[in-house]
């Protein structure tokens, strides 16, 4: 038989057990050991793909294996070239990909021609689904993100192990407009973000709780937005490890990786209620990052611009970071519009100091509409934590050290109202 014929037998195979199984009210499909040659499958209500030890779900070179998709029940700005992936479900319930095999996207093979625009497949795709469970399998090489789930209610990912690089874009996990998710005990490396919250849809994203993760990428480990027009209530991040990437090159980013957590809410919306607890990490240049923006991007093409957003209420405490380098952190709004209620405790950080000039906090720029990313700014006014446009910002226990000397002082202030350890600071 000729590849193709094994790729279509293969994944005519798979197919036909998920839909047979859907048609008697649910049911297991399970892959057995070997390497499976596929096009895309698409899960059905009630059905759970099971992959056994040493069994592997490789997809197919041909990008036309990957069917285009471009109606969807809910509508996203990601979605206006269409998408293809290797395992998809949209509008079912109740299922669930398991087990302790691979799923394998061969993403390398496929051309680049820039974000979405070329259709290169995501690994796992789900849309407006509910009842969802991925557990314990290897997630490997996708064309581009690893997972988007778009709109889905009553989310379980856990005990995952991922490896994404080979393209740009290759995230490791991408929620969207999706409630009542828990993402727990997963080993990432990435050579973009590593658990990315968005909110490019109408919807909010809302009620996820992130815990016992090893996050490595070269890009963003914990990261809301950019995307940000439905806006972010109650999400919870708790302890995990963020780590360099232990793959020796990058297409994308920094080795070490850019920021630990970025909180970014720049296009609308509102970007409520963010408990970050007890993270240790090591390596990215910039520990932490939090920025009202108005880069005002709408998520239907032709669609308004949307206005400024808000960002509040945002906690973060028990954090650990060494090996930072001398860009130091900034949270930041805008003129008019501050960043509001940011509480923070706990924190130890490390950076690299080492300059001998201050830029002057009076002539620093805004750059509102700007793409949002941690060295967006460039060397900072303070060596450790800048803090602009903001009211009731909290500082307690905060701790921050230099690896070398440095002219700028390790905290500076404009148009921020600060309390740390209890003393009131306005600047």
């Amino acid at each position: 038989m000729t590849q193709i014929e094994i790729k279509d037998k293969a994944t005519m195979h798979f197919q036909q057990q998920i839909d047979a199984a859907a048609a008697q009210g649910g049911g297991t499909v399970t892959v057995p050991p070997g390497q499976h040659l596929i096009g895309t499958l698409q899960l059905k209500s009630g059905v759970r793909l099971h992959l056994e030890h040493g069994a592997v779900l490789l997809g197919s070179a041909d990008l036309a294996d990957y069917p285009l998709r471009s109606e969807f029940p809910i509508r996203c700005r990601a979605d206006q070239n269409g998408f293809r992936s290797l395992i998809y479900a949209e509008s079912v319930r109740d299922i669930a990909l398991t087990g302790s095999g691979t799923i394998d996207g061969n993403g390398a093979v496929f051309s680049c021609g820039g974000h979405d625009r070329d259709g290169r497949p995501r690994l796992i795709q789900m849309i407006d689904c509910e009842n969802v469970l991925v557990e314990g399998l290897q997630l490997r090489n996708a064309g581009m993100w690893l997972q988007h789930y778009l709109g889905c209610r009553r989310l379980r990912i856990r005990g995952l192990t991922a490896w994404n690089h080979g393209q740009p874009n290759n995230d490791f996990l991408d929620l969207e407009g999706c409630r009542d998710v828990r993402v727990s005990e997963c080993s990432s490396d990435t050579d973009d973000d590593g658990i990315t919250l968005k909110s490019g849809c109408a919807a909010p994203t809302e009620d996820v709780v992130v815990t016992g993760c090893i996050i490595r990428s070269n890009c963003n480990a914990i990261k809301l937005g950019t995307e940000s027009n439905g806006g972010f209530r109650n999400i919870v991040v708790a302890n995990c490890v963020i780590a360099p990437s232990e793959n020796p090159t990058n297409i994308h980013g920094h080795p070490g990786g850019i920021c630990g957590i970025a909180v970014e809410c720049v296009d609308g919306g509102v970007l409520d209620g963010v408990d970050v607890s007890q993270i240790t990490m090591h390596g990215p240049k910039i520990p932490i990052f939090i920025r009202l923006g108005n880069r005002a991007r709408p998520f239907l093409a032709g669609g308004e611009r949307t206005g400024v957003g808000q960002l509040r209420n945002v906690r973060i405490s028990g954090v650990t970071g060494t090996g930072h380098d001398a860009h130091a952190c900034i949270f930041s709004g805008l003129p008019g519009h501050p960043i509001e209620n940011i509480f923070l405790s706990d924190l130890n950080l490390e950076c690299e100091g080492g300059h001998d000039q201050a830029p002057e906090v009076s002539e620093f720029p805004e750059k509102e509409a700007d793409y949002p990313e941690a060295t967006m700014f460039g060397l900072l006014p303070a060596a450790g934590i800048f803090i602009r446009h903001a009211r009731n910002v909290q500082m307690n226990r905060v701790y921050l050290h230099l690896r070398k000397p440095d002219l700028r002082p390790l905290l500076a202030l404009a148009d921020a109202e600060v309390q740390a350890d209890g003393q009131r600071v306005s600047v």
